[in-house]
């Protein structure tokens, strides 16, 4: 493995970790302040990527490495615990707990997108023709080597978020999405909902299927946001 190799699975790996740290506590500090302290009791109201990697030392350590070597990004999962009591007797709190994850994501992509612009106006970043999933964002050719990697780093923000979003709102279980739908259920339709939910093989289904609708429904959406990140720009 070359130098330029390394340097940018650690930028994949590190960014992840960061981000995926920020989604869970995200999750635990509204479940906090809704009434169920279970993820603070178990230290995951924190950014510390500690407690989330002993939660789940697979999806945090060994996945995100397999997979950016068996496709040039990272992949992986975390969690956190919560009370299934309140979450039955609280849906809609539960629902709002499972939504802060996604916007604790779409947080870190409207930072990426400002460092972006920040660097395009002191002339330090521009647009590249084609982009892919760690260009996003170049470092002009005179730029010093911090720039350069900041562009890596930027840029690989921007796309892991976005990532991370779009599939964590697919509204089928296990993910944010489905947990979501509470929001949009009520009576009958809500007690059957949650039935469905507490039915053994339905998380493997739901990520199944997940997984299969994702890779058609990114490319647009990716699409879409470069376009309000360089208006006009025309990327497909």
């Amino acid at each position: 493995m070359d130098a330029q190799t390394l340097g940018l699975a650690l930028a994949w790996y590190l960014t992840f970790i960061f981000s995926t740290s920020f989604h869970e506590a995200a999750h635990a500090f509204v479940a906090l302040k809704l009434g169920d302290p279970t993820a603070y009791h178990g230290g995951q109201v924190s950014l510390n990527p500690l407690p989330h990697m002993r939660r789940e030392p697979f999806g945090m350590i060994l996945a995100p490495i397999f997979s950016f070597f068996l496709f040039g990004w990272t992949l992986g999962w975390a969690s956190v615990p919560y009370d299934p009591v309140w979450a039955d007797r609280y849906p809609r709190r539960a629902a709002w707990m499972s939504l802060a994850g996604p916007a604790a994501n779409l947080i870190l992509i409207l930072v990426a997108a400002l460092a972006i612009h920040l660097g395009l106006f002191l002339g330090v970043f521009y647009a590249p023709e084609s982009i892919r999933h760690d260009d996003v964002t170049l470092a002009v050719a005179d730029a010093p080597a911090i720039a350069r990697a900041l562009a890596t780093v930027v840029s690989i923000l921007f796309t892991l978020n976005l990532i991370l979003m779009v599939f964590n709102l697919l509204p089928l279980p296990p993910l944010d999405g489905s947990g979501a739908l509470p929001l949009l259920l009520k009576g009958p339709a809500l007690r059957r909902y949650q039935d469905i939910m507490r039915q053994p093989g339905v998380s493997l289904i739901g990520l199944i299927i997940a997984w299969n609708l994702f890779k058609y429904l990114f490319r647009p959406i990716h699409a879409l946001a470069l376009n309000l990140l360089y208006p006009g720009s025309g990327y497909q």
